[in-house]
């Protein structure tokens, strides 16, 4: 099938992305390649998605096993609870090498050839990879870009890996610090605070924008900031930019008014995690021997993932996750190279990402799907739609009530006239795993009418969206 190619298909980068994508490949008959210059898995394996989960699951024991008020409510006394840090981190580190393991092993088993080296395009249609032992040339038909991305380091900030340092460095816990600051308030700066507060460390949470959280439902937002973080050992700043950070011990951090960028304070801190987001790595790739110029980093895309030079698609190159600024999450890359090899087999196909579920693994859990209501009311202006939302709550779900964990609500937004889905965000026991149903209705772009009359076991925690739902159809279009 190769015509005169090394492969069909070959594929710059081995995370979540360009692994779906390889595997999918290999099952609709393509010769494929991969290259990797770093470690197998990219980043949510090795530094993301897997690691931060194993610590965030041992440190949410530990507040559990602590919250002695709330074991008594179930009749359970303890004694003291201690961990082990290094325990801890030698978990995570334990899954991650296992996860790798079997990512290097499934793409061997699927006769993949995996060349591991830094590759970047040479011309249409042929790569060269640096690696250990000199350069190496292969063509292929197809070539699929899914480079990934790195942690975001604003100007002013310095680095040193140790005491101020990013979530790349954040997973392998080597320390815990006493007072910590968290500079961003996404789903990376929460996550952190809830491993780090649960584990006994003091937290100052610095946010630029003038709310914190401002990429969530504000509902959302509202309801996280007083269960995760107002109860807990952080203090927050918001409007504040980290202008300067100089490593050591202390950490000092100068702290300017965002509007003015006048600096307002200095902070001295034990230690400082910088999460302000991911930027793409679409450097040194070769793009300009095919006419391809980034924006603001990105490599501009099509609906198809093909790859485009002066808004037109260059022929056989494509690239998916990350690096094309779609949607930063693992699952989205991973749909985006199936995509991507449905496309290059001659299969239309498009990523639709209103129904790309998300999760911040908090405790409780944060999830959504869809749009904020703020975003769903600025599309029914332009649309001429009208909005309602409904909420639910889990402190009366029998579920929730039986395992006393009753913090949390659903928020169902939806078009008043036609009932369609439009945003589902969830914060409670469990969020990540019931967005999902949400996520599949609106795929189906489903609506509250049909939703109420979906049928959920009971008693569990699903109940909250099904009330959520018959909630919306009563009140929505009969």
């Amino acid at each position: 099938m190769t015509q005169g190619f090394d492969y069909d298909l070959a594929i710059i980068g081995a995370g979540v992305g360009g692994h779906g994508a390889a595997i999918h490949a290999v099952s609709c008959g393509l010769k494929v390649a991969i290259i990797e210059a770093g470690d197998m898995g990219g980043t949510c394996v090795n530094r993301g998605c897997i690691p931060s989960k194993a610590l965030l699951a041992a440190s949410g024991r530990v507040r559990e096993l602590r919250n002695a008020h709330h074991l008594k409510t179930l009749g359970i006394q303890l004694g003291n609870v201690d961990f082990d840090r290094g325990a801890i981190a030698n978990h995570a580190n334990t899954i991650v090498s296992k996860l790798r393991g079997d990512l290097t092993n499934s793409l061997k088993r699927l006769n993949v050839d995996v060349i591991q080296g830094w590759g970047k395009i040479a011309s249409a249609q042929k790569i060269t990879v640096e690696t250990d032992k000199g350069e190496k040339t292969i063509t292929a038909k197809d070539i699929i870009l899914a480079p990934g991305s790195v942690p975001f380091v604003p100007p002013g900030i310095e680095i040193d890996g140790k005491t101020v340092f990013t979530s790349d460095d954040a997973v392998r816990l080597e320390s815990l610090p006493k007072w910590i600051a968290i500079i961003g308030s996404g789903y990376i700066g929460l996550e952190f605070s809830d491993i780090y507060t649960a584990l006994g460390c003091e937290i100052t949470m610095i946010e630029a924008l003038d709310q914190l959280m401002p990429t969530f439902d504000p509902d959302i937002a509202k309801l996280a900031e007083r269960v995760l973080i107002a109860p807990r050992d952080i203090e927050t700043k918001v409007g504040v930019l980290a202008k300067k950070i100089i490593p050591g011990s202390p950490v000092i951090i100068e702290l300017a008014d965002f509007k003015t960028k006048e600096v307002v304070e200095v902070l001295e801190v034990d230690a400082c995690l910088v999460a302000t987001g991911r930027v793409p790595v679409s450097k040194n790739l070769g793009l300009e021997t095919v006419g391809v110029e980034t924006m603001r980093g990105y490599i501009p895309v099509n609906d198809k993932m093909q790859v485009l030079a002066t808004g037109e698609p260059v022929q056989n190159l494509w690239a998916i996750g990350d690096v094309n600024g779609k949607m930063m999450l693992a699952h989205s890359a991973s749909a985006q190279g199936i995509a991507a090899v449905e496309n290059i087999c001659g299969r239309p196909r498009e990523v639709d990402y209103l129904s790309i579920p998300a999760a911040a693994f908090t405790h409780p859990e944060i999830s959504y799907v869809g749009m904020t209501e703020p975003a769903a009311k600025e599309l029914g202006k332009t649309e001429g739609f009208e909005v309602a939302s409904v909420k639910t709550y889990f402190k009366g779900n029998s579920k929730a009530i039986a395992e006393g964990e009753t913090d949390g609500t659903a928020k169902v937004i939806y078009r008043k006239d036609t009932g369609e889905l439009l945003g589902v965000h969830i914060f409670g026991l469990h969020a990540s795993d019931l967005i999902q149903e949400a996520a599949n209705a609106i795929a189906q772009r489903d609506s509250v009418n049909n939703l109420a009359f979906r049928v959920h076991t009971h008693p569990t925690l699903s109940e909250v969206l099904d009330e959520a739902f018959k909630r919306a159809a009563g009140a929505g279009s009969h």
